[in-house]
């Protein structure tokens, strides 16, 4: 997390809370130590943001400060809603987590006739089919994506057959009913589309592979019009 978010994440928990939050609640929930959050609450302090506590007791956002609102359509507010819900829907648990922080810092920089339009919108997304995957962690999938990651895998079939590749993942493709990963496949020396919910395992690699200057992202794009392999 780039420290500019953490900072945000921090005045975002501090703002919502009804009672004062330890150090140790928001490494807690931001998933760092508490050395940090002492050493970002002092760069919050030192920016006068009026943050007011001491370690041991915990940390309250002095009333009356407020950052800058977002200013939304009502459109916008209910596609925020419905995008929410959809995301949810994805069996990844680390963009379900996102989206459900996404309504919440939103929801509070709304106006407050606005805030039960998000909250209470009224639309339904159904939960849809895919699979939960088991072999493989969706979050760390991304992250190779991200930092152009080989990753090794072992994978099952629609026929079965189970097989171990080294593969560059290049992109994830979210269906209702499944969600897929792109990816150049060293042992067919193509591109092959593989269902997360058949990766029986998964290892990130340290080895990193070339995206040619964007080309092998382009070339993946440019497979989806066409009848891609898939395994």
């Amino acid at each position: 997390m780039r420290r500019a978010d953490r900072l945000f994440d921090i005045l975002q928990i501090l703002r919502v809370a009804t009672q004062p939050m330890t150090a140790a609640a928001i490494a807690a929930e931001l998933e760092v130590t508490e050395r940090t959050i002492y050493r970002d609450i002092a760069s919050l302090q030192a920016s006068r943001i009026p943050i007011e506590g001491a370690r041991g007791i915990g940390y309250v956002l002095r009333k009356g400060f407020d950052l800058p609102p977002l200013m939304f359509t009502a459109d916008e507010v209910d596609a925020i809603a419905v995008g929410a819900r959809l995301v949810r829907r994805l069996r990844d648990p680390g963009l379900q987590k996102a989206a459900n922080s996404v309504l919440a810092k939103v929801t509070t920089s709304l106006p407050g006739a606005l805030q039960s339009g998000l909250l209470e919108a009224p639309f339904f997304v159904s939960s849809g089919d895919a699979e939960t995957p088991k072999g493989v962690d969706l979050a760390e999938l991304r992250r190779a994506i991200r930092e152009t990651r080989k990753v090794r895998i072992a994978y099952t079939d629609m026929q079965g057959s189970r097989s171990r590749r080294v593969v560059w993942p290049v992109a994830m493709a979210y269906y209702v009913d499944v969600t897929v990963l792109g990816a150049w496949c060293e042992l067919r020396n193509d591109f092959r589309h593989f269902r997360v919910d058949r990766i029986t395992a998964s290892t990130i690699l340290d080895a990193v592979f070339p995206t040619d200057g964007g080309k092998l992202m382009e070339r993946w794009f440019a497979l989806q019009g066409q009848n891609a392999s898939h395994t």
